[in-house]
């Protein structure tokens, strides 16, 4: 029988059409096959050869603001990598967990969970500068289990600090942002996951801790509670409130030898971070106020309440002083007063939420052998360290000199346990190096994913030696691309500071190791600028030096003089006392101290170098 052509019998039609039929057979069925590289859930089984992650995981935070994502993880300094557990409360479609320089979506290293319609798959991802999401051909994110429990699914991983892929994210000291998302539809692949129409969030913590164990208290401790005095919580976004805490009356001298967050429960993914400051101790009387920290109406005394006592945020474990020394609170030359402050995150707008946070103080009156103190590194709040606007980069630094490390310090130095980077909202990373004879000794604490909404008391992994005649340089990196207008230093949020309090033993009477620029310096530079620009008729010295800073017309010449400026020109030193007044010597025009070697960058061993140890 023929049909159609002479040639062309039924025998290989139905040829053509079974071997077509299977040609779209495979397609279709290798459609629904796992995607190159990536981890098909549902067939995980648990491997003997994954060794167990150190348990339990000492470290969580919760991730969005009702506490629906919780993320958890502990560290192996010795295989260089961190295990992270992650619990969904509600498991849909998938999630996306990730990192980034500043907790953007776009060049994010990115681990998903995704339902496909038949399957769900786990895999290490990554997104490009436009936000598109794709698999990475390198899987540095290992699945050692998926499981629902009672209270949530719940995913253990585990990848290394630097998996030496272009595509990753290096996991190093300090800050680091972690977004999350959540999928609510299956997707067929992740070619088809866009982050921008999906929840998502950021978070940020404090992933690299010290590898120490927590001391033992002394049998003696006694506690004080400073906390919120049952807050109602604003309906907004950010809400900083402050409350004023009297000491009873002829303490005597204790020393705090611990701390810890007093969280209300319900509010773990609302109250953002905690700070405890004493008061001037000159100030026989502060006044009671219960309020936020920002109205115009508090009192003008609490902006003398600035002495940094405590500081917690979010995901922050107990801090604990050295066995040998402690904080001391009480006593001759001590305030009785303390302000705590309160940083409440609610951007759901949740109304009606009471809270009494704090901190809970761990003091015993068994004094250790050193007092700790606590001393300011960095530049003066003053408006002659500007930052010109449209700056993607802009570089700031502080000089604690030899000079005042050689009058101030003892024979034996001191010994730096911890500290507090410190800027406002401009601030992109802060790093304080320790420099003797000319050469970079050590970094004392670095953070070059730093922000101003995760600032607290870091512990260093080993402490530092600082000796008489050492020099301590603190530089801050500024991002001013949204404004219009130069940066200025000062109090205000818009205004700018560069600041490590640095915690150390024993105590001395040097409060303030700081500089700035000198003044004359920058007078010329004023004139220079404006004769530059065909302004002879430059009234410099009539008006003040955050107007003079706004009368320049800025563009990218009048940046790169004031860089040069800051970088060569003498500065003024302030090596003050706890009295506020300068030690004796000679402080002004103090020339920039010269650093003939610097330290090498850590390296890790697919970049051919020594590996960073705890």
């Amino acid at each position: 029988m023929r049909i159609f052509k002479k040639d062309v019998r039924l025998q290989d039609v139905t040829i053509m059409y079974f071997t077509a039929l299977a040609a779209l057979t495979v397609i279709l069925v290798a459609s629904y096959q796992a995607p190159p590289h990536a981890v098909d859930v549902s067939s995980l089984k648990p491997s003997p050869s994954s060794p167990l992650p150190p348990l339990p995981m000492p470290f969580r935070v919760p991730l969005d603001p009702r506490g629906e994502l919780q993320l958890a993880w502990n560290i192996s300094y010795a295989h260089q990598e961190v295990y992270m557990k992650l619990r969904i409360a509600e498991l849909r479609h998938g999630v996306v967990l990730g990192m980034s320089d500043r907790g953007e979506l776009t060049n994010a290293d990115l681990v998903v969970l995704w339902d496909s319609g038949k399957k769900s798959y786990f895999g290490d991802a990554w997104s490009d500068s436009e936000g598109h999401v794709s698999l990475d051909s390198q899987q540095d994110y290992e699945l050692i289990e998926a499981k629902q429990k009672s209270d949530g699914f719940y995913l253990l991983f585990k990848r290394p600090f630097n998996t030496c892929d272009p595509k990753d994210y290096l996991i190093e000291e300090g800050t680091v942002h972690v977004i999350y998302g959540v999928l609510d539809q299956p997707i067929a692949s992740l070619e088809e996951l866009d982050l921008s129409r999906i929840h998502t969030g950021v978070q940020r913590v404090l992933m690299l801790r010290p590898d120490t164990h927590s001391p033992t208290l002394p049998p003696d401790a006694q506690t004080l509670d400073v906390l919120a005095p049952n807050v109602v919580i604003p309906t907004q976004e950010t809400t900083y409130w402050c409350f004023i805490q009297k000491l009873p009356e002829n303490i005597p001298k204790n020393h705090i030898v611990m701390y810890e967050s007093v969280i209300t429960a319900g509010n773990e993914a609302i109250v953002h971070h905690i700070e405890v400051f004493e008061c001037a101790p000159e100030m026989s009387e502060v006044p009671q106020y219960s309020g936020s920290c920002d109205d115009k109406m508090k009192p003008r005394k609490l902006n003398f309440c600035r002495h940094v006592l405590a500081a917690w945020a979010m995901g922050a474990e107990a801090f604990y002083y050295p066995p040998d020394a402690g904080l001391a609170m009480g006593g001759p030359g001590s305030s009785r007063f303390l302000r705590l402050e309160v940083h409440y995150h609610n951007p759901l707008l949740i109304s009606g939420r009471r809270d009494s946070s704090g901190i809970r103080l761990y003091y015993t009156p068994s004094l250790r052998r050193y007092d700790a103190g606590i001393m300011e590194l960095g530049l003066v709040y003053t408006p002659v360290m500007a930052i010109p606007p449209k700056q993607h980069t802009f570089y700031l630094t502080g000089y604690c000199t030899s000079t005042c490390t050689k009058t101030a310090l003892p024979p034996g130095g001191i010994y730096i346990f911890a500290s507090q980077l410190h800027t406002h909202l401009a601030g992109r990373g802060v790093r304080t190096v320790l420099v003797r004879g000319g050469k970079e000794l050590e970094v004392v604490q670095e953070d070059q994913h730093f922000s101003t909404d995760y600032q607290t008391i870091r512990v260093l992994r080993k402490m530092v030696n600082v000796l008489p005649g050492d020099v301590l340089i603190t530089k801050c990196t500024y991002n001013t691309e949204d404004r219009s207008k130069p940066t200025v230093g000062g109090f205000g949020i818009m205004e700018e500071m560069c600041v490590n309090y640095i915690h150390y033993y024993p105590r001395t009477q040097l409060e303030l190791c700081k500089s700035h620029v000198d003044l004359g310096y920058l007078q010329k530079y004023f004139s220079f600028i404006n004769r530059f620009n065909g302004n002879d008729q430059c009234v410099c010295s009539e008006v003040g030096v955050s107007e003079q800073f706004s009368q320049l017309h800025w563009d990218e010449f009048t940046g790169e003089v004031l860089d040069s400026l800051y970088n060569t020109a003498p500065f003024y030193m302030h090596c003050n006392q706890s009295t506020a007044r300068l030690f004796p010597g000679e402080w002004e025009k103090q020339p920039i101290p010269e650093v003939t070697s610097v330290l090498p960058k850590p390296r890790y061993p697919c970049e051919g170098g020594s590996v960073p140890t705890s």
